[in-house]
């Protein structure tokens, strides 16, 4: 599909050891032409850790898709009148924004975004990263799986040995996924394996 024309809002949450998978999958989006429009949790923006600073990420950000992040709650309220957004991520999807996300809590911008799109009934794409996605976040999954206007991209155990309940979507697939959620599709198959020894 065409990607012109098109506006993606892209929402990063606080798994940062994947930050450096997601950042290509955007410029994926920039490059096929669409407008991406980043939206980064309190997280990301004051957090340094062994993955990179937070201004480094922000930075990337920046220069990746053109425009400025959107990182309050204040700022991103205006998503759902605008009705701005064709398809929104949020990538990684932390155990802790799934859980919120499947109890109705808007405390941070990227909850706010979502919430936003749900309002217009656009797609909602997420890409699940939490250390405890076969644990106690297992029933927000479930929850969230079978909502209305929201796809998963396809997720799995990264390292079934020492972390069984970890799961992480394969975030090469974003771009699919939202394809197929712009055609009111969940891509297949959802589980799939994905896993590092």
């Amino acid at each position: 599909m065409s990607w012109q024309g098109k506006t993606v809002g892209f929402a990063l949450t606080g798994s940062h050891c994947t930050f450096a998978e997601v950042m290509p999958q955007i410029e994926r989006f920039v490059k096929a032409g669409a407008k991406v429009i980043p939206i980064a949790s309190h997280t990301l923006m004051t957090t340094d850790t062994r993955f990179g600073t937070s201004e480094e990420w922000q930075k990337q950000l920046r220069e990746i898709t053109g425009n400025e992040i959107i990182s309050t709650i204040v700022a991103a309220e205006p998503l759902g009148p605008s009705k701005l957004l064709d398809v929104m991520v949020i990538a990684p999807c932390t155990g802790n924004t799934t859980s919120k996300l499947a109890n109705a809590m808007t405390e941070s911008p990227v909850l706010m975004a979502a919430k936003a799109q749900m309002r217009n009934q656009r797609p909602l794409v997420l890409a699940i990263s939490t250390n405890d996605g076969l644990g106690f976040n297992a029933a927000n999954i479930a929850k969230l799986i079978v909502a209305k206007n929201i796809y998963f991209v396809p997720y799995g155990q990264d390292a079934p040995l020492v972390k069984p309940n970890s799961l992480v979507a394969r975030m090469d697939l974003i771009m699919e996924t939202c394809e197929a959620a712009l055609h009111g599709t969940q891509l297949q198959p959802v589980l799939i394996e994905r896993f590092n020894y």
